[in-house]
């Protein structure tokens, strides 16, 4: 929760720094008075350190702030901004997590055959591939040489009057190439990985004793690949938060609005709140992300839990 306040302070002070304010952004067109009416009326006229005081007073009572840009709640705006991204970034990571980390084992088992070479040649050509080259090129495939998905949005505009089968149905349809942009790009970092811990367990001692000893090689496979998780595990708790503001290109591509687009746009608005209020719950959400990778790095390898508790019981 420090490292959160402490990026949100960062960012509240940098872009204070920055030329102009909220009622800059209004453009032209705006009378001088209403300017500074405004400027009054949202504190804008006092210093920064005026500013930054009353901003962390209101933090302290759950106030984030209010959004100049939408005329609501920063928080409001921000929750339901990241609510739209968890659609996409979830079922993304999770698919990227499967072939990856099962595409980065076979790899490894199959180390520098002719396979690995295509796979890996492939893997490093899409892990090179922009995300937004990469979204305009499913857009063009799926949408425009073959219109079988839409091209943008989170429903059509007549989702209202479908049946509820249907619904179901539009909703995935505009999942599908959102989640594939994220899957792809996510797989070919984890397959990386996964094929070169995978490698470098296979070479341990311990493999080639369970060898030796006349082990099925399947089991000591998996063995093998269950040892190689660890690395890989700590990449993951990397790409959940990293995709939550890093997909705004692919927002922007599909004209979805998550937490990148609203973080982005936020920026361009100059709407403060906003602003902090998305660096808050980008730290928070790496700080349970990094929990939750600990849990499965310890259900991967138990010795991890047994270091632990040796090393409080010295501490203790």
């Amino acid at each position: 929760m420090a490292a959160a306040f402490a990026a949100a302070t960062f960012a509240f002070v940098c872009i204070q720094l920055a030329p102009g304010d909220p009622v800059t952004a209004l453009g032209e067109g705006v009378p001088e008075a209403v300017r500074d009416r405004l400027r009054a009326v949202y504190g804008y006229d006092s210093s920064i350190g005026t500013q930054y005081i009353r901003w962390l007073a209101a933090l302290l009572r759950g106030d984030f702030g209010f959004s100049t840009a939408q005329q609501r709640p920063a928080l409001d705006v921000v929750l339901d901004a990241l609510g739209n991204s968890l659609v996409i970034v979830l079922p993304g990571v999770a698919l990227a997590m499967l072939f990856g980390m099962l595409l980065g084992a076979w790899q490894g088992i199959h180390a520098k055959t002719r396979g690995d070479r295509i796979v890996s040649t492939f893997m490093a050509a899409l892990y090179a591939m922009p995300e937004f080259s990469l979204a305009l090129i499913l857009l063009l495939l799926f949408s425009v040489i073959w219109p079988v998905l839409p091209a943008g949005g989170m429903v059509d505009d007549m989702h209202a009057y479908y049946a509820p089968w249907k619904q179901v149905s539009d909703r995935v349809r505009h999942l599908v190439m959102p989640v594939l942009v994220i899957a792809l790009v996510d797989a070919a970092a984890l397959a990386r990985y996964q094929r070169q811990s995978m490698r470098d367990v296979l070479d341990q001692p311990f493999v080639r004793a369970a060898y030796g000893a006349g082990l099925p090689s399947r089991l000591v496979r998996m063995q093998a690949w269950r040892a190689s998780l660890l690395p890989v595990l700590t990449l993951l708790g990397i790409l959940l938060p990293v995709n939550l503001l890093g997909v705004v290109f692919v927002e922007q591509a599909f004209a979805w609005p998550g937490l990148g687009l609203a973080f982005f746009n936020a920026i361009n608005a100059r709407d403060y709140a906003v602003v902090a209020a998305c660096v808050i719950v980008e730290g928070v959400v790496i700080a349970i992300a990094g929990f939750a990778v600990e849990l499965l790095r310890e259900a991967a390898d138990p010795r991890l839990r047994l270091h632990e508790a040796d090393y409080q019981r010295g501490h203790g």
